[in-house]
């Protein structure tokens, strides 16, 4: 893997030039908070051999196989003033060419992100972006529950939640509670893995006294993936990870859809707003 390296005085950024990849997300002072995978062996697709490599990448939703799991380890590489451009070539079966703008903030740690999919075929296609960060294991992770009435009347429903045939309901590494699902990213299996409509727009990582928060805009009445989840969490027992999904959207021959997360850190407990403290 071939690493390159975006900087400022509060954080530092490796993205890969061989694969669309970020490896690196190191507070000043601190160790890397996103998870290395690269000892997982490859899966074998019909296009070639997938690595999951681990650090953050785009997929298409829904996740289908071969798909989704298309390589994606020949990319170009742009300089900004500001940050960088990595871009895929254009997939081979999906036609599908990813993109990540990366963009680091010069006077404090945040980092914004802009992942587009463009279609390179020659037909429609319906897709969503699909942002996953894969994070080290310790830390706790925090999904913002929806609260309050959904009608005047407090008659419909505010919450679901989508869940995967290997999640176990009662998995002791999780905390259900009305205002935040919590959980603790140890390591175990089977895994879990949770999705829902996310109506504040933030996910969060607690882990050694550092708090990442990734914020999305947030599309109500528009469909979604998976049971309209715009937000999901898996873990099993080499990484957590942290997913936003942008809405299915119908891509036209040439055109594009992009979805944008911004990530900052926190450091210090007392730097957290009041209600995430309760909850930890």
């Amino acid at each position: 893997m071939n690493k390159r390296t975006l900087k400022n005085d509060f954080l530092q950024i490796e993205y890969l030039t061989d694969s669309l990849r970020i490896m690196g997300l190191i507070p000043a002072g601190k160790p890397n908070l996103l998870a290395d995978i690269s000892h997982i062996p490859p899966i074998a697709t019909p296009y070639g051999d997938f690595h999951f490599r681990g650090g953050h990448r785009l997929w298409h939703s829904p996740e289908a196989m071969p798909r989704s799991y298309i390589p994606d380890d020949d990319i170009s590489v742009t300089d900004l003033p500001d940050g960088v451009i990595l871009e895929a070539k254009t997939e081979p079966g999906a036609n599908i060419r990813k993109r990540i703008e990366i963009r680091l903030a010069a006077d404090k740690p945040s980092v914004t992100l802009i992942h587009t999919l463009i279609n390179d075929g020659m037909w429609q296609v319906e897709l969503a972006p699909w942002a996953i960060t894969q994070f080290r294991l310790g830390g706790t992770a925090i999904l913002p529950m929806p609260v309050g009435n959904a009608g005047a009347a407090g008659l419909l429903h505010n919450r679901q939640v989508s869940l995967w045939p290997y999640t176990r309901i009662n998995d002791s590494r999780v905390k259900w509670d009305d205002q935040f699902v919590l959980f603790k990213a140890d390591a175990m299996l089977p895994p879990f893995k949770i999705g829902y409509f996310n109506s504040t727009g933030w996910l969060a990582y607690w882990v050694d006294g550092i708090l990442f928060r990734k914020t999305f805009d947030v599309l109500p009445g528009l469909p979604h993936p998976d049971n309209n989840c715009n937000a999901e969490m898996y873990c099993g027992d080499q990484f957590i990870e942290l997913e936003s999904v942008a809405p299915l959207t119908k891509i036209l021959p040439g055109a594009s859809v992009s979805h944008t997360e911004t990530w900052d850190i926190l450091a210090g407990l007392d730097s957290l707003p009041e209600e995430i403290r309760q909850a930890l």
